[in-house]
């Protein structure tokens, strides 16, 4: 038994590995699709993108034809050279260094020689195809914007970089992607499928018809249209507010999670990142350090959140029940919490929840704070509940939003404070700067929307995205996931009635709209860089958080603007006229947009430029007022509320 049995196993074996060879060979033609095959040329058919439309059905994004010549490095024969790149307007070191490229991706397999070519050029290149062996035009679309707004929020295509082709086998070289904003988020969705031609050719390197009568040919299917969340006019309206300043403006829709609008500022026209020149002027956008055009402020920047931050520190106080509605503080402009310590405050007199709110009062906010800490044995523990309130609003982590960058922000715990003071013991009087939103704590101006998105709730929110509706497909089930917080509905009742009077009798008692009950925060935020290493305060930051109405709120808006001194200077009065805007659909305080669209910051931010060169390079290609821009001081009054 044993003499015969590894014979048999060889014998067996044997047959298999020719089976398998000749089923490969002879009966699967796949492998020879898959190899660089002299006798049969790829040529990919690349399907439209999907087109791009606002909450109420506005085409936002749609396509446009564009050509592309293509090479086969070993196919180019007998080519006049000088005729060739006179053509198409190029160097013949231009030219070597292209088919060089395309050579080392691959001799045999077809790549973009030259892109994005309009309709002039193609016609005229058609015309003498005949004549440049191994070149050919690939007809696909381009992004045809039909607004010249959200830059940010649509994102660009791109071609891909070896990188990419190394990780997704989807694409080749010449393909386009989405970057940044939606483009990259529902990249798989919009770019649909491209289809596969394999051609067979003769001996001469003729086309003489389809490989296999079309066996393995695919057709291309079109990318699915998406519905954003986006309120168009909206949007347009904010980034026209927000010209010759810089910020974020973010606007979200309370009851669903929905963002009506995100803008940052400053931005640029969309239209500029399509075409031939697209590369050299994202490169300028790219290398501007000063405006940073593609820094997207509502996503990516992490401010210090100012006076909107006491909204939290008033609701873990009540949550704890270290304070109720009645308890009260006294004021002497500003509260001493250790000797030679002493923070300032405009109020004064005796302050409880609903007139601390409103007049936006230091020492009743640092007060409750301490007593919220002081509250447990040590301060690590107490710091630590106080953080895991916040983190029920969705601070300190990444959010799980929709589009494809952000920045966590930072919510300190007692981890931190064990690390900025080793060895030494801290209290309450220690991070009382915590209290007013000027200690550790950073947010983005997307979760300070979501937060007092979620005041207006009364204790809950949905997760921000900016997708409302995918052609014959569905959004994540995440989105429309409730998040209830820690804080007990009954404590945003007293919050929110002293959040009314902001407007009413408060910080923000110019700023109201008719007809429209609007709850709201003003705040300064502490503004600091390092000018030749050393740490210089340059002017404070202004924030204003909103909702609106009262009762069965409809949106939830965070506004900052860099530089922008106090929070009723200019994130007020924006915030007013973007709330006026989307729930009247018209504007009645007529007074604050001619102050807001004439407004200038541009003064305050050349203060401090030391490349007047590059900023006036860079400020050709952002957006520019399409009025012409007043002086900083022109048409605006000291406002006589508290600056805060």
């Amino acid at each position: 038994m044993r003499k015969v049995l590894l014979p048999t196993i060889i014998f067996v074996v044997t047959i298999l590995l020719v089976t398998r060879l000749f089923y490969l060979q002879v009966i699967d033609d796949s492998l020879k699709l898959k190899s660089d095959n002299n006798a049969i040329k790829i040529k990919y058919d690349y399907p439209e993108r999907g087109y791009i439309y606002d909450r109420y059905g506005k085409l936002l994004v749609a396509n446009q034809p564009s050509y592309d010549i293509m090479v086969i490095p070993k196919d180019v024969k007998d080519l006049d050279t000088t005729e060739f790149c006179t053509l198409l307007n190029i160097t013949k070191e231009e030219f070597l260094k292209k088919i060089a490229k395309a050579k080392v991706y691959s001799p045999r397999l077809p790549s973009v020689f030259l892109a994005q070519l309009n309709k002039k050029e193609y016609a005229a290149f058609q015309e003498i195809q005949r004549k440049f062996n191994g070149f050919y035009i690939q007809k696909r679309s381009l992004r045809d914007y039909q607004v010249a707004f959200g830059a940010n929020v649509f994102g660009f295509i791109t071609q891909v970089n070896e990188s990419i082709i190394e990780k997704n086998k989807y694409y080749n070289s010449g393909d386009l992607i989405g970057k940044q904003g939606v483009e990259e988020s529902y990249e798989e969705i919009l770019r649909g499928i491209k289809g596969v031609k394999y051609i067979q050719k003769d001996k001469y390197n003729r086309d003489i018809g389809s490989y296999k009568e079309g066996r393995f040919d695919t057709i291309a299917v079109q990318g699915k249209d998406i519905n954003l969340t986006l309120d168009a006019e909206l949007q347009k309206y904010g980034e026209e507010l927000m010209i010759n300043k810089r910020g974020g403006i973010v606007a979200i829709e309370p009851s669903t999670g929905e963002i009506l609008a995100l803008v940052t500022a400053p931005s640029y026209d969309p239209a500029i990142l399509v075409g031939r020149q697209r590369s050299k002027n994202y490169t300028m956008l790219y290398h501007d350090s000063i405006a940073k055009p593609l820094y997207d402020r509502g996503l990516l920047a992490e401010y210090t959140p100012g006076s909107p931050f006491k909204i939290l520190t008033g609701l873990v106080a009540l949550q704890e029940g270290v304070i109720d509605e009645t308890t009260s503080f006294v004021c002497h402009h500003g509260f001493s919490y250790a000797p030679g310590r002493f923070m300032r405050c405009h109020d004064s007199g005796v302050s409880v929840l609903h007139n601390g709110i409103y007049n936006s009062c230091n020492t009743y906010f640092a007060s409750v704070y301490m007593k919220t800490i002081n509250k447990y044995p040590k301060a690590p523990i107490g710091v630590d509940v106080w953080s895991n309130h916040l983190k029920s609003f969705g601070l300190g982590q990444f959010m799980g939003y929709d589009l494809p960058t952000g920045k966590k922000g930072s919510l300190p715990t007692s981890k931190t404070y064990k690390r900025m003071y080793p060895g030494w013991g801290w209290s309450s009087k220690t991070i009382v700067s915590n209290a007013i939103g000027q200690g550790e704590v950073l947010m983005t101006p997307i979760q300070l929307a979501n937060m007092i998105a979620t005041v207006a709730n009364r204790g809950f929110y949905y997760t921000p995205h900016i997708i409302k509706k995918i052609k014959n497909g569905q959004i994540d089930k995440k989105f429309t996931t409730k998040h209830v917080t820690t804080i007990d509905k009954k404590y945003f009742e007293p919050m929110i009635n002293g959040l009314f009077d902001v407007y009413n009798l408060g910080t923000a008692h110019g700023l109201n709209v008719e007809g429209i009950d609007i709850c709201g925060k003003t705040g300064t935020a502490e503004n600091y860089t390092k000018i030749n290493g050393k740490r210089v305060k340059l002017q404070d930051h202004s924030i204003f958080v909103a909702f609106a109405p009262k009762d069965n709120p409809k949106i939830a808006i965070a506004v900052f603007v860099e530089n922008g001194y106090w929070g009723s200077r200019w994130a007020g009065p924006i915030t007013s006229l973007m709330i006026e805007k989307y729930i009247k659909r018209k504007i009645t305080r007529k007074d604050l947009e001619k102050r807001m669209l004439e407004g200038s910051l541009q003064a305050e931010y050349n203060k401090y430029i030391t490349n007047p060169i590059q900023d006036t390079l860079i400020n050709k290609m952002i957006k520019t007022p399409v009025k012409p821009a007043a002086k900083d001081t022109n048409g605006i009054k000291k406002s006589t509320a508290p600056q805060n």
